[in-house]
């Protein structure tokens, strides 16, 4: 992944999560310019991969809705370093099982509650973009920017409608 030189540079990653198979022109559009997009589960089908896809390259997780043939390769969980960074990346902030901060873990991004969330604990980020898909009950629609330089994240939410 990233080498000792992408910890100097500013590296913009799009977040995104609850899909649900609706691709909003608004969430792409947010998302364009990201050198990276992440969606934290409840794709919904492998065509919003595809169109994330178009715009950069995606990390996606599996989400408890994501159970069709083209989610059986997506990971449940997912580790990955950006900028010097370490970001956990799964569908579902309860199921966590580790000590993000013990393991070194600088940010966590779940999806699944389609509310948004940003909260520092102990020195970790944990980030929910909200949903980019179906409106549920009165929540926004939303995705999220992180950016990374120099060890450290920005992040935003950019609300689409809501």
């Amino acid at each position: 992944m990233p080498d000792s030189r992408s910890a100097r540079r500013r590296i913009g990653v799009g977040v995104i999560s609850d899909t649900h198979g609706l691709v909003r022109p608004e969430a792409l559009a947010a998302l364009a310019g990201s050198d990276l997009i992440l969606h934290a589960g409840d794709i919904g089908s492998a065509e919003v991969l595809v169109a994330l896809g178009a715009i950069a390259p995606v990390t996606a997780v599996r989400g408890n809705n994501d159970r069709d043939a083209w989610a059986d390769a997506l990971p449940e969980t997912e580790s990955i370093e950006i900028g010097g960074v370490r970001i956990y990346l799964l569908p579902d902030l309860k199921t966590l099982a580790i000590d993000p901060n013990a393991a070194g873990i600088g940010v966590v991004i779940s999806g699944h509650s389609h509310r948004p969330g940003k909260e520092l604990r102990d020195g970790v980020l944990y980030f929910n973009p909200a949903s980019a898909g179906p409106r549920r009950f009165r929540l926004p629609i939303a995705v999220g920017r992180l950016t990374v330089e120099r060890g450290a994240v920005h992040s935003e939410r950019v609300m689409i409608d809501g």
